[in-house]
C-alpha cells in the first residue's frame, strides 16, 4: 500500500515524551479542541502559520522553549522578557529561527506576507490580548 504525504498546513504533528508522533488534522474546530484537551496528551506540537499582519494576542509557554522558524517572508517577534524589558527579533531569511525562552510572553508582526513553522510546548499555554 502506498502512503500519501501529509501537508503541514493541513495536518499538524503531536509529539509525545516517548518519541512518538501522530498527525493532527487541522479542522475548523482544531484550536477549540486543542485548548479543551480533546486532542489528547502531547509534549510538543509542530504547526504552521501563514499571515500578513500582526497577531492579535500575546502567548507564553510555561512548559518549555518554543522554536519559531521562518519559511518565507519577514517577521518581527516581540518578546516581553523577565523584568519588563521588551526584545525584538527580526527573522528575514528563510530558515532563520528563534528560541523563545520558557514562560516568555511573545507576539509577532509580518513585515511581509510570511509562512512559519512552530515547535511548541503546549501544556499550560496562555494568551492575552495585544
Amino acid at each position: 500500500m502506498e502512503k500519501k504525504p501529509l501537508r503541514i498546513d493541513e495536518t499538524y504533528v503531536a509529539l509525545d515524551d516517548a518519541s512518538g508522533a501522530r498527525p493532527l488534522p487541522v479542522t475548523p474546530e482544531f484550536w477549540n479542541a486543542l485548548m479543551s484537551g480533546r486532542l489528547g496528551e502531547m509534549s510538543r506540537m509542530i504547526s504552521f502559520s501563514a499571515f500578513d499582519g500582526a497577531w492579535t494576542t500575546w502567548e507564553k509557554h510555561p512548559a518549555g522553549e518554543e522554536v519559531v522558524l521562518l519559511l518565507e517572508g519577514e517577521v518581527e517577534l516581540r518578546l516581553d522578557e523577565q523584568g519588563g524589558t521588551e526584545s525584538r527579533v527580526r527573522l528575514d531569511a528563510p530558515g532563520s529561527y528563534v528560541l523563545v525562552p520558557r514562560d516568555t510572553w511573545h507576539t509577532a508582526r509580518a513585515v511581509r506576507p510570511s509562512r512559519m513553522l512552530f515547535v511548541t510546548p503546549g501544556r499550560g499555554t496562555q494568551h492575552r490580548p495585544v
